[in-house]
Parts: structure tokens; C-alpha cells; sequence
């Protein structure tokens, strides 16, 4: 084992320990008083079964056979969740096969970044998250089940479903994904011609064609964003089966594994005999495998927040410091875009997710040692890879190194010798960058700094020619109490084609760019934002800033002094809190915490309940 991942982990673990202790023991008490529908009355019980056929009736007034309770992302909007459609009667099927039965719990709402990018929805997107974990607890909380079956995929969504896992950890969970869409456009084209669109040099006609060829068909978008890095994560943790996450959608394999799922769900179950409850299966050694997953993958930086506030949510306190602490020790060894041009497709034709977990074994990166949902540990089950035999499902070992090089490597020969992300500090507050994607000669800028209100200013000062030289362009007021934080992926086109023109650019904000930020040098999620007086909000048009990704330093170049006494500059939100449903989002952004803490409305859960006080707070509390 890596001397720094033991290091990192077991500071968790002591960091945690009061607030870990908590959550075990509140899990183990809704255990003690019924996890399933032998808890329940005649009256409730005649409710939770009233729909169902003569034959899953009779199995359900049994108290010795499982209830799997569904809980679902489908909508047929988006891709990535559509095939969802068909999995509940699947489900259902294998459940009954099984001597057991299955309901839909409830639906989550799936809203896609994809199609909110720079419209007023994306206002809600970091939030529906909290909303998606409300809206499946709601769903669990009829007390009917004795295991829960997550389908989820993008990029709030597996984050929110695992929180609800995580609250009702007495519960066995397995997650069910969908898989991603065949390979479309290239990446590199579609890059191209949004950058072309920016400039002007197409038009509107030429850019859909082309955004409609990369995305073209039921699941997953291809590219290496927070939903992959979602399937990803889900894996390295053993909450996913061994090399589940990238099989493409309405094929016999993905059916054959969705049907597996439902029996490891009922194996794992109270009445299955094989009882594993959430709480005892995720632990910090699974959430520092997801971490280190993120970091070798060069994963989302969504995640920043995301890992946090899962986490949280299982009474483990996971920090920024960890991020940095690690990604100085992990390789990077998947080349996929944005960084490279291969897409997920051909890092699973490349050897996947065994070969990566196998690597990262290897390299003594790993909790190999972690419980997982096919009752063997992480080192024993997920080197190997999904067949089908006829109708006969099979795991395999998998290749004992990598197909393609060029996409998925090994620990010896890394793309880099450090994670994709670094954590920035300095006199500008804290932030995170993803580097994985920039070239060397762009990890550090030094430059005078534009401010901007919103990202539709700096698209304005961009088609007006005032660009035209090196600058770091400020993003302020774009926080979670500001306005929700939403990602700001409108100025990837504008600053990449600076970039390409020879100048020297980077973003500073404290809103989000997520796993797709690409070339552009983005130091994102700064904290304190810029309405809670956040540093960002002294920052006048030609401060000189640094931005060093390589010492992890971010600072304005301006007097201590001079700079402390200026007064922090103002924002009219008005206009961002209303329309599409904002204003029904008020309160949440009155609750959220800070992007370090995961930008979280629900308060830190146990967290708050054994932090220490202060003599004076506790004098508070008595008056």
C-alpha cells in the first residue's frame, strides 16, 4: 500500500471519528426498529401492495422474501437516462425469478447540464442534486423495502442518489447504470467547430449538425465529464458489478447485467441471507478509492464538490487538503477527452475499468480490501470483466494490460505523474484547477485581470474585438448563494480561441466549468465567494494576478494593504433569482454551504452535531 494513500486515509478516519461514530450508530438504530414491510401495519401494508398482481401480493405479505424498492432517473428527454424505460420490468422479471419482488419507489428528478448550458436552468443544477437526494428518501421512506436499487447515471444525479443511499445506509443499495451512447462526431471536430461558431465563421445551421452527430442515440454523452467520472466512481467503490459501467445501453449484455444487479440485491437483502447494509459497505477506505479513481482518470472537477458532500452524507469528512495530497501521488493513466481524443467507448474496448483497477492495485493505490456488491472484496472481483455465453452471464479476468496505450496505460509508463487536479490558495481565497488538460507552457499566467459580472459579458466584450491580449478573465458573483453556481462552459469556445490566437488566458470564478473545462487554465470554486465577501469581490480591471497551477498558488499582485482596505464591489442578482422556477430556490441558497464543504443545503449532517462549540456560542446557546 502506498505510503501516502494509508496516510491520507487513516487522517480521514481519525478526522471523522466522532462524526462517523454518530452516523453508524443511527444506522444501526433504524435497523433495530424494522428496515422493511414487517415493520409496518395491515392498513399500511394493504396501501404498498394495493396495485401490484394476485402473485407479487402474496409474496409481499410474506416477511421472509425481499422487496427491492426502485428508485429511478428515467425520463425520455435525455439520453443518459431514457434507457431507464425498460430496466423496472427487468427488475421485476429477476426479482420474481428469484422467489422475491420488486417495486418503482419513486422517480428523481434528471436534469442535464447539456441542455441548460448557459440558459437560466442551469441555476438549478448544483441544487437539484440536494433535491434528487429529498426526492428518493421520499420514495424509501414507505418503510416496503429490504434493499434499494439505484438507476442513475449523470452528473447530480448519482450524486444525489448516493446521498439517500447513504441516509438510509440500513439499507443494501446497489446502483444500476445504463451505459453510454455509441461513439459519434469525434471530439476534436465537435471542439472544432463550436470554437469556429464563436468566432463566427459558421453558422447555427452547421453547429447543430455537428452537436447532433456527437449526440445521436440512447445513453451516456461520450466525453469524459462528471457522468463518466459518476460511472467510474461507482465502480472503484464496488457499488456498481465489475465492468458494468460502460457497456452501451440495449444490448443482451447490459440486460443480463441489470438482471444481475437485482440478484445481488436480493442476495445482499436481510431475507437474502447475505445482509450488507450501505453503511458497512461504504466507508473511507471506498471513498478514498473513489477519489484516487477521479485523480487517475483525470475525472470531473465537479467532484470537488460532489465527493465532498457524499461523503459527508456517510459521516466521513473528506477535504480539499486530501484532494491535493493525493493527485501528488496518483498517476494519471487514462487519456480520454478532454484531454485526449479517444471517448469511453474506447477506453472499455481498451481494457476498462479492470485494467485501470488493476493498475491502480498494482501500484498500491487502492483498497483492494473493500466489501463489495457482489459479496467478494474489490482485489478479488473487479480485475475481471462481464460475458455472455448464450443466455449465461460470465466474468472473466481481463486483459492483464492495456490495448491501447494511447487511451489506458500503466502505472510504469503514466501520462503524467500526478493527478489532473491541483487545489489553489492564496491571497484570492481557494479554488481548484484541473490540469490535466492544459498544456505545460499555460500552468502558469501572470496577467492583468478583466472583471466580468456574467459569462454573457465577456461573450459580449469578446465579439466587440477588447480581448485581443493576455488577461485573466474574473467570473465573480457566480457562487452557490449568488446564483447557484452554475458552470460556465459559454466561454470555453472564447477563451480556447484566444488561446489558440497566441494570447496568454485563464479563468479565475467561483462558479463551476466541471470535467469538460478543457485547455483553458480555469481555477474554479473559489471560496469565500465573491457575495460572502470573498476576495474575489476587491479585484478591479488590471490588477495583476498569478495563477501558478504547478505551486498551487493564486494571488493578486497588489499591495496587503491597499488591497484589504478596498471595499467589495456589489451585484444586482435580482434578475437571477427569478423565472424557470429560481424564485422556488431561494431558501436553498440561503442554507448552502461553501463549495469546500460540497456546497451542501443540508447542513453537514452529523457534522454540526460534534464539531466542537466555543465558550462564547455555548453562553449563546444557555442565554
Amino acid at each position: 500500500m502506498h505510503t501516502t494513500l494509508t496516510r491520507v486515509t487513516q487522517r480521514i478516519i481519525e478526522r471523522s471519528a466522532p462524526r462517523r461514530a454518530l452516523y453508524e450508530a443511527r444506522m444501526q438504530a433504524q435497523h433495530r426498529r424494522g428496515v422493511h414491510r414487517g415493520a409496518l401495519d395491515c392498513g399500511n401494508l394493504a396501501h404498498g401492495f394495493a396495485a401490484c398482481s394476485v402473485s407479487d401480493k402474496q409474496q409481499l405479505k410474506l416477511t421472509n422474501s425481499a422487496n427491492l424498492g426502485i428508485v429511478t432517473s428515467y425520463n425520455d428527454m435525455l439520453s443518459a437516462h431514457q434507457p431507464f424505460e425498460q430496466f423496472p420490468d427487468l427488475i421485476r422479471q429477476a426479482a420474481r425469478r428469484m422467489g422475491s419482488t420488486a417495486q418503482v419507489a419513486g422517480g428523481v428528478p434528471a436534469m442535464c447540464d447539456g441542455v441548460t448550458q448557459g440558459q437560466p436552468g442551469m441555476e438549478l443544477s448544483l441544487f437539484s442534486r440536494d433535491n434528487i437526494a429529498r426526492a428518493a428518501a421520499i420514495g424509501l421512506s414507505h418503510n416496503m423495502f429490504d434493499a434499494a436499487l439505484f438507476l442513475g447515471v449523470c452528473d447530480k444525479i448519482i450524486p444525489g442518489l448516493f446521498i439517500a443511499a447513504a441516509r438510509f445506509g440500513h439499507l443494501p443499495a446497489v446502483f444500476v447504470p445504463a451505459g453510454p451512447m455509441p461513439s459519434g462526431l469525434p471530439n476534436k471536430e465537435k471542439a472544432r467547430i463550436r470554437q469556429k461558431f464563436a468566432e463566427g465563421r459558421v453558422g447555427r445551421a452547421e453547429l447543430l449538425e455537428s452537436e447532433s452527430a456527437s449526440y445521436h442515440a440512447p445513453g451516456t454523452c461520450t466525453f469524459y465529464g462528471t457522468a463518466n467520472s459518476n460511472q467510474l466512481m461507482m465502480e472503484i467503490m464496488g457499488l456498481h458489478l465489475p465492468g458494468s459501467s460502460f457497456v452501451n445501453p440495449n444490448t443482451p449484455l447490459r440486460d443480463a447485467l441489470t438482471a444481475h444487479a437485482t440478484e445481488r440485491a436480493i442476495k445482499n437483502s436481510e431475507p437474502g441471507g447475505g445482509y450488507l447494509p450501505f453503511w458497512q459497505q461504504i466507508d473511507a477506505r471506498a471513498i478514498v478509492n473513489a477519489l484516487v479513481g477521479l485523480l487517475a482518470s483525470g475525472g470531473s472537477t465537479n467532484h470537488t464538490l460532489h465527493l465532498i458532500a457524499m461523503a459527508g452524507a456517510a459521516g466521513i469528512t473528506l477535504n480539499w487538503d486530501d484532494f491535493a495530497e493525493l493527485s501528488a501521488v496518483v498517476p494519471s493513466l487514462m487519456h480520454i477527452y478532454p484531454s485526449g481524443q479517444a471517448d469511453v467507448n474506447h477506453f472499455h474496448a481498451a481494457g476498462g475499468m479492470s485494467v485501470l483497477i488493476r493498475e491502480l492495485l498494482k501500484g498500491g493505490l487502492l483498497h483492494g480490501d473493500i466489501a463489495t456488491v457482489t459479496g467478494k472484496t474489490l482485489a478479488e472481483s473487479y480485475t475481471q470483466e462481464p460475458f455472455l455465453e448464450g443466455e449465461q452471464l460470465v466474468w472473466r479476468e481481463g486483459p492483464a494490460q492495456s490495448l491501447d496505450p494511447d487511451v489506458l496505460t500503466d502505472v510504469e509508463h503514466p501520462f503524467s505523474a500526478t493527478g489532473g487536479l491541483a487545489v489553489l490558495d492564496g491571497n484570492l481565497g481557494r479554488g481548484v484547477i484541473k490540469v490535466s488538460a492544459v498544456k505545460p507552457e499555460f500552468r502558469v499566467i501572470e496577467a492583468p485581470v478583466r472583471v466580468f459580472a456574467d459569462q454573457d459579458a465577456l461573450k459580449t466584450a469578446f465579439n466587440n474585438g477588447e480581448l485581443e491580449h493576455d488577461f485573466i478573465a474574473v467570473v465573480r458573483f457566480q457562487g452557490p448563494r449568488a446564483n447557484g453556481m452554475p458552470e460556465l462552459h459559454k466561454l470555453t469556445p472564447y477563451l480556447g480561441s484566444l488561446l489558440d490566437r497566441g494570447f496568454r488566458v485563464a479563468l479565475v470564478t467561483d462558479g463551476r466549468m466541471s470535467g469538460a473545462s478543457g485547455k483553458v487554465p480555469a481555477a474554479i470554486h473559489m471560496t469565500p465567494e465573491a457575495l460572502d465577501g470573498g476576495p474575489l469581490a476587491r479585484l478591479r480591471d488590471g490588477d495583476m494576478v498569478r495563477l501558478d497551477s504547478i505551486s498551487g498558488r493564486l494571488e493578486v499582485l497588489v499591495d496587503t494593504d491597499e488591497f484589504a482596505a478596498r471595499p467589495c464591489a456589489c451585484a444586482d442578482l435580482e434578475q437571477y433569482h427569478h423565472g424557470l422556477g429560481r424564485e422556488m430556490f431561494a431558501g436553498m441558497r440561503q442554507l448552502v454551504g461553501s463549495a469546500e464543504e460540497g456546497a451542501s443545503t443540508f447542513g453537514g449532517f452529523e457534522a454540526a452535531e460534534v464539531a466542537p462549540v466555543s465558550p462564547a456560542d455555548r453562553q449563546n446557546t444557555l442565554v
